[in-house]
């Protein structure tokens, strides 16, 4: 970790806190030590919802934390600030400006004389790879090409710290990967301006491909629930013993905070990760194939089927609340349950789903039960979102409730009527 006289970015005991609609308090982030020293990448790394975006723009200075202080380069952070750039997950490029003109719209605030504005942008323009393109419309390049004149963009100022909001995500794998290790071989060869980079991202192998520590966020509210560290050297091998220990590590250290988090919330602040049922049941199936066994490590079943972190990990999520599966040390297994769903039959399937959700599920249970005490066993949705909202953001209760809404439709423990918003048992014409 970074030393005081090290340090390009200090975040410490970051909170941050929104108002609920009612006007009470809800904590987003909690106690957050970050600091992201001279030549280091940090990774943030976590589910959604965890807080890793707010944490960046907080780094950015673009927003102000509820308590506590930010330093970069160890002076209070008020805002945007000189030598801080970003590099985010869309393009956002402006379609009507070349690629030379985007390039210098990072050297506005500088407010350098034309001649020098074209030097630096033609610089940055070559180094990262587009010379021969500075004339060229975005609607002409690849999203690769776009995402490299955003990084060109990004540090065409000359930054000290460069954060990147998921740079990769929105480009196919052959391409993320071929821009990844272009820029890390920068990095590495010392071509860069920047002293030390932010990384979020969904995805661990690139996470473990490129930073130095990886901080492992949790939710509920967002805080570092881990810290590892990475010894390799670059360029690292992805396909080495060592490389997939630290990868195993961090699977580990996921499937544990799901673990904890599912046993800390019981009641309506349960938060349900958004997967279909189909979705569910996909799964289920492929982990009961002779393939697997009914066992597998979660980093081979991401790898297997080329999903990030965001993708796989809610499902297990879903499953591990319903408890048709059990996490263990990085690994997912069917429990005896699973086993049975897995090999049930369309109707015995929904049966035990029925269960499962009023024995795991309190929100599913809690509107079942106020949907029987009810003459005409209705209730409207807005009654089950203010509830939700005394333990979740907006969003969350709402995505929360929308997906208990799925599922208990599925399992034909209530019907929702979209038309009137409202609840009821069995399918009324509402």
């Amino acid at each position: 970790m970074a030393d005081a006289s090290s340090c390009l970015l200090d975040l410490r005991q970051v909170r941050m806190v929104y108002a609920r609609p009612g006007g009470e308090p809800l904590e987003v982030l909690s106690g957050v030590d970050l600091k992201v020293g001279r030549g280091e990448i940090v990774g943030l790394l976590g589910r959604s919802g965890s807080g890793k975006s707010t944490l960046l723009r907080i780094a950015a200075g673009l927003i102000r934390p509820t308590a506590d202080e930010v330093l970069y380069r160890a002076e209070p952070l008020r805002g945007p600030a000189a030598g801080i750039a970003v590099v985010f997950q869309t393009f956002a490029l402006y379609p009507w400006l070349t690629v030379q003109h985007n390039v210098e719209l990072g050297l506005d605030a500088l407010q350098l004389a034309q001649a020098e504005r074209q030097r630096r942008a033609l610089e940055a323009i070559d180094l990262i790879g587009l010379d021969g393109f500075q004339s060229a419309y975005p609607r002409e390049l690849s999203g690769g090409m776009r995402q490299r004149v955003g990084f060109a963009r990004a540090i065409v100022s000359d930054p000290r710290l460069l954060l990147m909001d998921e740079p990769f995500s929105a480009l196919d794998v052959l391409t993320a990967e071929t821009l990844r290790t272009d820029f890390l071989d920068l990095w590495v060869d010392g071509r860069l301006p920047i002293e030390g980079m932010l990384l979020v991202t969904h995805n661990i192998e690139e996470a473990v491909l490129m930073c130095d520590r990886i901080l492992i966020l949790a939710a509920h509210p967002g805080h570092i629930a881990a810290q590892v560290r990475v010894s390799l050297t670059h360029p690292r091998d992805r396909f080495s013993a060592a490389f997939r220990a630290v990868v195993d590590e961090i699977y580990a250290g996921l499937t544990a905070r799901i673990a904890e988090s599912a046993g800390a919330y019981t009641g309506l602040g349960q938060l349900l990760p958004p997967v279909s049922v189909n979705r569910l049941n996909g799964f289920v199936e492929m982990l009961a194939s002779p393939s697997y066994g009914g066992r597998c490590e979660l980093a081979q079943l991401a790898t297997a089927l080329a999903l990030k972190v965001n993708e796989l990990l809610p499902v297990a999520t879903a499953l591990h609340i319903l408890e048709l599966v059990e996490l263990r040390q990085g690994s997912i297994h069917l429990t005896a349950a699973g086993r049975v769903y897995a090999a049930a039959g369309t109707e015995e399937r929904k049966r035990l789903f029925r269960e499962h959700l009023l024995r795991f599920v309190p929100l599913a249970s809690h509107i079942h039960q106020v949907l029987e005490e009810r003459s005409d066993r209705r209730a409207p949705r807005e009654r089950f979102e203010l509830e939700l909202q005394d333990h979740l953001s907006r969003d969350d209760a709402d995505r929360t409730l929308q997906v208990v809404t799925d599922w208990g439709r599925y399992a034909e423990l209530f019907a929702y009527h979209a038309r009137s918003k409202s609840f009821a048992v069995g399918s009324p014409a509402l």
